[in-house]
Formats: C-alpha cells, sequence, structure tokens
C-alpha cells in the first residue's frame, strides 16, 4: 500500500507498506528465483529448500531480492494508477522498516518540473536573408571547372594541388614502425592527410627523386607509441599528376551542363543560392521565434534531469568518435580537457535543449495537437513511394523506433505551422 503525500521543492513522497503476509510470498518469490546460485552441501544446485538456504547464509538472504521486487510493483502500480504523477528519475528509496513481519518505506520522487508558457502568439521575427553575391557565384562556377579538371602525368616538379604517388617507409629511431609503408600511394599534395610538413617536404621532388624527410608526430597522436616522436620517411616518387583546368567559357558550359552559356549558368547559379538563403534564413527565423518562446517561459529543471541530458550529450559524442577509431578519452585528453570540465562546458546546451523540449511538448498539449492515422498513413506513403515499395512493405521494414520518429516529425511539423500562422516572420 502506498500513501503520499507533498515533498520538498517538486518532488513527491511516497509512503510504502508491505503487510506480512505479501512480504512472506515475496520472500518466496525471491527464493524461487535466486535459488539457483546456491551451493548447498548435500544438494545439488537449485534444489536446497529455503530454510537451509536461510541457515546457511542467515535469514535476510532473500531480503534484497524480496524488497527490489516487492516495491516495483508497489511503485508501478501506483504510476499506472495515478497519471498526473510524472517522475523524472528513479525514486531514492529509504528502508524504514523489514522483518519477517513486513515493510516500511519512504520514496521520494522528483517530479517533472512544472512549465509557465510564455508568450507565444503575437511576435515579430525578422527573417534576415543574406544577398547572394558575385564572389559566391564565382566560387560555384569554379567549383564546377575544378571538377572536370584533368590530371596530367608530368616530368616537372611536384607543387601543392598536385598528385604525387609515392613509395615511402617511416621509422623511429632507425626501427620501421607498424602502418608507416606504403606503395603506389596517391597523395594529393595540400589535403593534410599527413601530419604537418610531410606534404610540403616532397613539393619540389620530380618523378624517380628519392629523400629522407623528417617529421614529428603531435604530442597528442592517438598511437602513443608515436606521440611526440621524430620520424625519417624515405621517400621515392614514382609519378607527378598536374591539374589541368579549363578555361570557364560559354563551350565549356554547354559540353558540361544543360545551358548553352555561361550568363544562363551563372543565371541558375544565384537563383539556387538565393533559394537555399531564403531556406537557411526560414530556418534560421524558426529558430529564433521558439528561443523568443523558450526564453519568455518559466521552468526550473531539477539537476538530475540535466546530468541525464548531459549523459546523452557524452554518449552521442563517444559514438560518433568511435566512427573515427577514436575514443572519447583520447578526445578529451587531445584537446586537454578532463571529463567533468567538458560535462561543465555542456550543461548549458543540456539546459536549453531540455527546456526547448519540455516548452514545445507543452504547446502541443495546450493546443490538443496530435498525430491522426491518417496524418500517419500519409507520411508513411510518401516515404514508400520514395524507396519504391508498396506502403505495406515499407510499413513492415521499419522499426518502433523509425515510426516514432515518423510520428514525432508529423508532430513538430504541426506544430512548427501553428507557431507560424500565429505569428509574424517577415
Amino acid at each position: 500500500m502506498i500513501t503520499r503525500e507533498k515533498g520538498e521543492k517538486n518532488t513527491l513522497k511516497l509512503n510504502v507498506k508491505i503487510s506480512a503476509e505479501v512480504w512472506a510470498q515475496a520472500l518466496e518469490v525471491a527464493y524461487e528465483a535466486t535459488k539457483g546460485k546456491f551451493n548447498i552441501q548435500g544438494f545439488r544446485k537449485g534444489k536446497a529448500p529455503r530454510k537451509v538456504i536461510e541457515k546457511e547464509y542467515g535469514d535476510t538472504i532473500f531480503y534484497d531480492e524480496a524488497f527490489e521486487r516487492v516495491v516495483s510493483k508497489e511503485y508501478n502500480d501506483f504510476l499506472n494508477a495515478n497519471e498526473d504523477v510524472n517522475p523524472v528519475d528513479y525514486p531514492h528509496v529509504t528502508v524504514n522498516k523489514i522483518t519477517a513481519d513486513g515493510v516500511e518505506a519512504t520514496l521520494v520522487v522528483e517530479l517533472m518540473p512544472e512549465i509557465k508558457l510564455g508568450k507565444y502568439e503575437g511576435l515579430t521575427i525578422e527573417k534576415k536573408v543574406e544577398k547572394v553575391t558575385a564572389e559566391q557565384v564565382n566560387a560555384e562556377a569554379n567549383r564546377l571547372v575544378n571538377a572536370h579538371a584533368r590530371f596530367v602525368e608530368s616530368d616537372k616538379e611536384a607543387a601543392m594541388g598536385d598528385y604525387a604517388t609515392i613509395d615511402f617507409v617511416g621509422s623511429v629511431d632507425g626501427v620501421e614502425f607498424e602502418g608507416g609503408k606504403a606503395e603506389d600511394y596517391r597523395l594529393e599534395l595540400g589535403s593534410h592527410s599527413f601530419i604537418d610538413n610531410f606534404e610540403e617536404q616532397i613539393c619540389g621532388m620530380k618523378v624517380n627523386d628519392k629523400k629522407d624527410i623528417k617529421v614529428r608526430f603531435p604530442e597528442q597522436y592517438p598511437a602513443k607509441e608515436l606521440a611526440g616522436k621524430e620520424a625519417v620517411f624515405a621517400i621515392e616518387v614514382k609519378k607527378v599528376e598536374k591539374k589541368e583546368v579549363a578555361e570557364l567559357t560559354d563551350k565549356f558550359i554547354s559540353d558540361t551542363t544543360e545551358f548553352e552559356s555561361l550568363a544562363e549558368y551563372k543565371k541558375d547559379v544565384k537563383a539556387k543560392l538565393t533559394k537555399d538563403a531564403e531556406k537557411r534564413a526560414e530556418r534560421a527565423a524558426e529558430d529564433e521565434l521558439v528561443r523568443t518562446i523558450v526564453d519568455s517561459s518559466e521552468i526550473e529543471l531539477p539537476n538530475s534531469m540535466v546530468e541525464h541530458e548531459i549523459d546523452h550529450i557524452v554518449e552521442d559524442l563517444r559514438r560518433k568518435l568511435s566512427y573515427q577509431q577514436i575514443t572519447l578519452e583520447q578526445y578529451l585528453e587531445f584537446i586537454k580537457v578532463s571529463m567533468k570540465e567538458f560535462r561543465d562546458q555542456r550543461r548549458d546546451e543540456a539546459v536549453r535543449s531540455l527546456k526547448t523540449t519540455l516548452v514545445l511538448k507543452e504547446i502541443v498539449k495546450e493546443n490538443n495537437l496530435e498525430v491522426t492515422k491518417e496524418d500517419y498513413d500519409n507520411r508513411l506513403e510518401e516515404f514508400a513511394t520514395r524507396s519504391g515499395k508498396t506502403v505495406d512493405e515499407f510499413d513492415k521494414e521499419i522499426s518502433d523506433y523509425e515510426r516514432a520518429y515518423i510520428n514525432n516529425d508529423i508532430l513538430m511539423t504541426k506544430l512548427f505551422n501553428m507557431l507560424k500562422e500565429k505569428n509574424t516572420i517577415k
């Protein structure tokens, strides 16, 4: 049985009382669930009677297991019966009494914070659209030219921007190290693919030239055995390829695009860049609208909630770094920041993220926004069409996580459409 009373500062105090009869049943369940763990002389594993185990290990041997089971059940039953209670985390448990006659405990539950929404109607947000410049248009045209560039073998000296095909053998203190050797390696000079000053020293070399170059590995290099060490690479240049870029003319444009002239191409580029600038400005204005609403809302976040959000940020970074075969610990060492310092640096980000999420959810709730079956089916049909599958085929292949994502995306689209209707972005 659980009785409730108001706790301190956004907490709820739950008083739990378990009768002797319910406690006895819980102890028997705990025995059945854990008896296989005990080795008792004279009995096969898992076959020793409860009394024998209690005599060997003490009368309270099953108390922890029984307590966790029975109190968890009472707490879950309470939450199911009291939908107004929204805990932030698992409750803090204090055992007041635990004997053969029953159990008394206190659970302190930290509740989701109350939200006092600020003004979210009648706001005016300025949309700042960046003007597309001639330099930006020319940069796009130059990218097109470079995308169609040819690399031609040359007997001239290698320079930045060229490709050099090389053999190399690296050594530290005269001893070759693992991963420091390759043949016919095609290296773009200036790409910074190798450590500092490696590519620069190849510049000036010609085909068949051989040379020893010296470099120093960074102090925070991931391979600890090489960090901070001076290394010598024996280099042989096998091929030098010079970049040949076509002249940006009407003929080049007509040969490589659907346009007949450079002027026509640049006009199209400017139109696309302008459209992209409009989209960026629209997104920025929407972000500013949300920031304005969140900043005007009142919400006091429990510390445990913030800490959990920081946990998510840390684990997300750990996952991203793993794709680059770098551990989080190596990364923190490289940037010379402790885990505590890193978490402290991410606190404002976590608070902002939580406040934004909670405020948007409250607006959704206040305006009774929801995803209908028709909404979901229409969006599912869009995705299915893009993937070239029927709706039924697509629906069978996606996970529950993906379904939740689709539902949330629909809901957020409805929310932002409503906010843009109720406010002015100009």
